[in-house]
């Protein structure tokens, strides 16, 4: 492969479609990174709430408390709510994510007027029990997998070199939040986790077994909460195969434990 690779950066989403946190480790567990996505925003009819629709999404931060998780405003942090990790008061119901239905258990009234409140719409906060089982497409598991309210996959990969080849074709440079990884890696040739089958990071083996179709999403400025046309249409005009557009690997976890920053990532096959 070349220059030697290593983790960049580690990222996790504790709720779908808010702001993520960097972390120096992580714990990895089968349907993603301990604590990424295991929460979720659904309207009135249990469907998953995200940044495609109601892009001001992005401009609420999360952070991980000693208890919980602590949730704020990126324009007044003093305006925020702790979220109980443990926290679930139910009832359980069924929720929609894609094509995908899982039950979900809600996790307190307070939090749903919270958020409500702040998108002008109806909205319920929900938890993933760690009992609920979400498949992974039967087309890329590996062992069976299950994943957590991410759009279908445990795990992202991304190449930083790949995000700098993006940005040299753009007028504006776009930071990597745009594309929600869980790992960054640094080394290589841009796009070179294309490549790639099956990797150990620190001691753990990862497969890959996709690549990441983009949507629009990545149009949308984590910092200011609004919608443009890049990078997507720049990526689209290099990085389209049969009218999808892709950024970045789709990975499942073949063991657990933790990885940090500064791991070296090695080509096992």
């Amino acid at each position: 492969m070349g220059k030697r690779l290593t983790v960049q950066d580690i990222f996790i989403y504790p709720i779908k479609s808010l702001g993520g946190i960097r972390l120096n480790d992580a714990v990895v567990e089968e349907k993603g990174f301990r604590y990424d996505r295991r929460w979720m925003l659904v309207d009135a009819e249990g469907v998953s709430i995200t940044q495609r629709k109601y892009p001001q999404l992005a401009l609420i931060q999360v952070a991980l408390g000693e208890k919980g998780l602590r949730v704020f405003k990126k324009t007044a942090e003093e305006i925020y709510v702790e979220i109980p990790y443990d926290l679930a008061t139910g009832p359980a119901l069924r929720v929609t994510i894609w094509d995908d239905q899982v039950l979900a258990k809600t996790v307190h009234p307070d939090f749903d007027v919270w958020f409500s409140n702040f998108l002008g719409v109806k909205v319920s906060l929900v938890n993933m029990p760690e009992s609920a089982h979400r498949k992974v497409d039967a087309r890329y598991a590996v062992h069976g997998e299950s994943v957590s309210f991410a759009d279908g996959m445990p795990y992202l990969l991304i190449g930083q070199e790949s995000l700098n080849d993006l940005n040299s074709r753009l007028e504006v440079s776009v930071p990597m939040n745009r594309f929600r990884p869980n790992i960054v890696f640094a080394g290589g040739s841009p796009f070179l986790e294309d490549s790639l089958r099956k990797i150990k990071v620190g001691e753990l083996e990862f497969q890959i077994v996709k690549p990441c179709a983009r949507c629009v999403l990545t149009t949308v400025d984590q910092e200011s909460g609004v919608k443009g046309k890049e990078p997507l249409k720049t990526l689209a005009s290099y990085r389209t195969i049969n009218g999808k557009v892709y950024f970045g690997q789709n990975l499942v976890a073949l063991q657990s434990g933790t990885i940090k920053v500064g791991d070296e990532i090695v080509s096992i096959a």
